[in-house]
């Protein structure tokens, strides 16, 4: 202090009224600082120590501090930091609390740039003064107080760093660190602190740590989730509900039930009251597994502890049981939360329906439909979705088309999917054209097409044989990021190869390597197919050994491309070597190669290989379905011998295979040729009950029968036939209105 006294009396007065007007105007404006203080240049002598002689060192210094905070409070980084240089021509500065200054009212900018933090602190540590806790308690506080992810990243940087070099963070630190990396949304970062407060045994508060369960849960992140809970159980920390049951549902959703069932006992002796959230999650983990006992038992526990089931509690239960086929039990369960006085909702009934409709049984869909309607549900896009889906999966596409084109007409909003069903059924009856018209209708009235809508259309015109028209489309239509996907260009390649179009398939390819498109897995498949088409089987070859070695890998799926037409080309001992090549290789063979073969096979009349291939399906655990039944009923057909092949349907059903259209009608036109026009009417009575419906190959079978003159021949026969036939049109008219 004495120092300082007789160095401020030493000078005149006038230059201390200059200096204390400077020092007044630092406060308000960098601009001042910068004319008031005469820096000194690189000219300026400096004395034996390489400092530079100043007549008042202190009121200097003062002034360079005045001047740096300033700079630094308004972003300027260089200039605040060319300031604080300037202090080391000063005995012993700048000092650790310069710097921390420095950092302290850049933070406050706002106009921060992380880099430059960097840049001081590495300063600091490599030519000093070493930073200390204030360093670490600045450079944190401003970097939470600015709550951005950037900001964030350099937190955890420096509190690592804090650590590194011993000192220990606050408590007070380390909680706003972990609640703003939750807020933010960065969990990983929020476990790295979670962990460190307790290696520091710190306990996090109970907000923050609820916060935290809850976010990971949301997240998916089970197993750190349930760590840090068990972590916080055992410093006896207790959830709340909201908190738990996140993580219930969580575990739940996670094929983890057992786990959360024995948490939810574990909390429930410890005192916890469980919500019916708490219970749903149980349902929905037990039904999610098929575990029907557990669920119903968890439904009775509810009512025991007079927590009533809610609409989500039954409506989970009833998605999994329809998911498994157990329609009836479902359907039960409806009528039970009926009788409880818990109305279903729309969602609920939505998955019934769907359920019905992918099951064929489309006169139970529609008399719920009208259920729904006396209820005064107002179905919305997603039913209509569900109804015309499940048609369209059972094969009934003429009544999806009629049931949405009456949705549509009413003026009801149409969203992406149910557009997309529509154009699909419009597509699958060949009105590829009609399908365009109203997609530009709707258009007009502002629907947005997305790329499944477009490669919709362009599939209808493909399967339609009009492949120049999708390719003339997939130039025309807007596509929402300005080009097409893969899916719309395999879409054209796939018909190409199919009629061995090969200028088409030029035109595709180089289309393709304009965009920047490269070939996947099915682009090559379907050049495989074209190869095939064309009977170029050494190209195939080749093609088939650069996708080997180069990629796309080849699936199955292409095997079976090339095994099919191998087959058809009556080259069936080469599909065989291939066959066998699979086996021992891989990919292994599925249903679908097996199939392939035994059809030859029977074809071929080679009886021992069918039945060598048969008990090799059933070493490798694969079971018959419909075309591995429907080949043998073929068989059986063509030989005459139409009684034995009905019992061998009859096995189908009872092995629980659902003989397809292509099954029926093979047996309609055998007992046509055999003239057993009796046997035809039973039949048709059966699928009039049980489906499938009659197609138009069905419908081509009783018009020959016709023609041969049957109606005059077997007139009470014919007209059964007809009332069958007439009975189930009827039924779908009256449904359709």
């Amino acid at each position: 202090m004495p120092c300082y006294v007789s160095s401020v009396t030493s000078l005149s007065s006038r230059f201390c009224r200059k200096a204390w007007s400077c020092c007044k105007l630092l406060n308000f404006s960098v601009l001042c600082s910068v004319e008031t203080i005469e820096f000194p240049d690189e000219r300026t002598s400096h004395d034996n120590n390489g400092e530079i002689p100043v007549q008042n060192p202190y009121l200097y210094y003062v002034m360079l501090q005045r001047g740096m905070q300033n700079y630094a409070a308004s972003g300027f980084y260089k200039e605040a930091l060319h300031t604080l240089n300037l202090m080391t021509h000063i005995t012993g500065k700048p000092t650790v609390y310069d710097y921390n200054s420095f950092m302290y009212h850049y933070l406050k900018s706002r106009k921060t740039s992380m880099q430059n933090l960097v840049e001081v602190y590495d300063l600091m540590r490599g030519f000093g003064p070493p930073p200390n806790a204030f360093t670490y308690n600045t450079l944190l506080n401003g970097l939470l107080s600015l709550f951005s992810l950037g900001a964030l990243q350099y937190a955890f940087y420096f509190t690592e760093e804090m650590y590194r070099n011993g000192f220990v963070p606050s408590f007070s630190l380390l909680s706003r660190l972990l609640k703003n990396s939750v807020k933010l949304g960065d969990l990983m970062g929020s476990l790295y602190v979670f962990e460190l407060m307790l290696r520091l045994e710190y306990s996090p508060t109970k907000n923050t740590s609820n916060m935290l369960i809850f976010s990971l849960s949301r997240a998916q992140k089970v197993h750190e989730a349930y760590f840090v809970l068990s972590v916080l159980l055992d410093k006896g920390f207790f959830p709340t509900l909201c908190s738990y049951n996140s993580i219930l549902w969580a575990l739940c959703k996670s094929s983890q039930i057992y786990t959360a069932w024995a948490l939810f006992c574990y909390l429930k002796k410890k005192g916890l009251v469980n919500d019916v959230s708490s219970y749903s999650a149980l349902v929905h983990g037990f039904s999610r597994e098929g575990l029907w006992e557990e669920a119903y038992h968890v439904l009775e526990e509810m009512q025991k502890e007079g927590c009533k089931a809610n609409v989500v509690t039954y409506t989970t239960i009833i998605k999994f049981l329809c998911d498994d086929g157990k329609i009836e039990e479902a359907s039960c369960l409806l009528d039970r939360m009926e009788m409880e006085g818990c109305e279903p909702d729309l969602v609920t009934y939505n998955i019934i329906l769907r359920a019905l409709c992918h099951k064929d049984r489309i006169l139970e869909a529609f008399e719920l439909f009208h259920v729904m309607d006396e209820k005064g549900l107002s179905p919305d896009p997603f039913t209509y979705a569900a109804v015309a889906g499940g048609l369209l999966k059972a094969g009934s596409i003429g009544v999806a088309t009629q049931f949405l084109l009456d949705f549509s007409s009413r003026g009801c909003l149409v969203d992406a999917a149910t557009c997309n069903i529509y154009l699909h059924c419009l597509c699958n009856l060949g009105k590829s054209g009609e399908a365009l018209l109203w997609l530009k209708s709707r258009m007009e009235r502002g629907f947005t097409p997305n790329h499944i809508t477009y490669n919709t259309i362009l599939n209808g015109f493909c399967k339609d044989g009009n492949v120049d028209k999708a390719l003339e489309l997939l130039d025309h239509f807007e596509w929402a990021d300005n080009r097409p996907d893969l899916v719309s260009f395999n879409t054209i390649m796939s018909m190409a190869s199919k009629l061995g179009d090969s200028a088409m398939l030029r035109r595709v390819l180089y289309r393709m390597e304009f965009e920047d498109f490269k070939l996947n897995i099915i682009s090559s498949t379907c050049l495989i197919r074209y190869f095939c088409k064309m009977q170029k089987f050494s190209d195939c070859i080749k093609l088939l050994e650069s996708m080997i070695c180069n990629g796309p890998t080849p699936t199955i799926v292409t095997y079976n491309v090339l095994l099919d037409n191998l087959c058809k080309n009556g080259l069936l001992g080469a599909a065989y070597r291939i066959f066998r090549v699979l086996k021992s290789n891989g990919p292994s063979p599925d249903t679908i190669s097996y199939n392939i073969l035994i059809n030859s096979f029977i074809h071929e009349g080679d009886d021992l290989m069918v039945k060598q291939l048969l008990r090799d399906m059933h070493n490798q655990g694969m079971q018959p379905d419909s075309v591995t039944y429907g080949s043998f009923i073929y068989s059986l057909c063509k030989e005459g011998k139409v009684s034995v092949a009905l019992h061998l349907r009859d096995q189908m059903v009872e092995a629980g295979v659902k003989p397809s259209i292509v099954i029926y009608n093979t047996l309609l036109n055998a007992m046509f040729q055999n003239g057993k026009l009796w046997e035809i009417f039973l039949l048709l009575k059966e699928m009039a009950v049980n489906g499938p419906e009659p197609d138009m190959v069905s419908a081509d079978i009783l018009n020959r029968a016709i023609s041969k003159g049957w109606i005059k021949r077997f007139p009470k026969a014919m007209k059964a036939i007809e009332l069958v036939i007439g009975n189930k049109s009827a039924e779908k008219l009256m449904l359709l209105q």
